[in-house]
């Protein structure tokens, strides 16, 4: 009877400890406001058909890592792409970003649906330090589009890291590309 009563105490307290959601580890819903995930938080069902007036594709590098010295050869780097919309009235729509690697494969997509960004609206999106998929030459590529013609995105990464005991940051900007 004892043994039957600590079996089933056992089983109650492992399927309880289980059932729990571990912590979530992901930096875009660790560190959103209402952790959550910002790009299924800005996802449309539906970009306005016909065709926008506006659409360009973005190449935004990014450095996972750099050389430091002989001693620390590759140092790992966190990057945040940052998507933001500078209309005042218009909102802009992301149909793709695509993640490559420094040989310029696919690696993984970003997007399952298009978002949309309010006028003045912001995506920040996380690639984590330890994340080396996409190696020292990585990129993004981004497409947007826009009911109105005068739109101008600032689409860039920032990329943070530290060695021995300095800490540096810097950006790289996108450049327009053609498809």
């Amino acid at each position: 009877m004892k043994t039957s009563l600590l079996l089933g105490i056992s089983l109650l307290a492992t399927v309880g400890l289980t059932a729990c959601n571990p912590p979530e580890k992901d930096p875009n819903i660790l560190y959103s406001t209402e952790h959550k995930d910002p790009i299924k938080e800005l996802e449309v069902d539906q970009v306005p058909s016909g065709n926008m007036p506006y659409y360009q594709l973005f190449y935004v590098p990014v450095y996972s890592n750099i050389y430091g010295d002989e001693d620390s050869p590759k140092i790992m780097l966190s990057a945040t792409l940052s998507i933001r919309n500078t209309s005042l009235n218009n909102s802009l729509y992301v149909t793709k970003i695509d993640y490559y690697n420094t040989h310029g494969e696919y690696v993984r997509p970003y997007l399952t649906k298009s978002i949309e960004l309010p006028p003045m609206g912001t995506l920040n999106y996380i690639v984590e330090k330890m994340d080396d998929t996409g190696g020292d030459g990585a990129n993004f590529v981004v497409a947007v589009e826009s009911e109105a013609k005068n739109v101008s995105p600032l689409i860039e990464t920032i990329m943070i890291g530290t060695f021995s005991n300095k800490a540096f940051s810097f950006t790289s900007p996108s450049i327009a590309i053609e498809d």
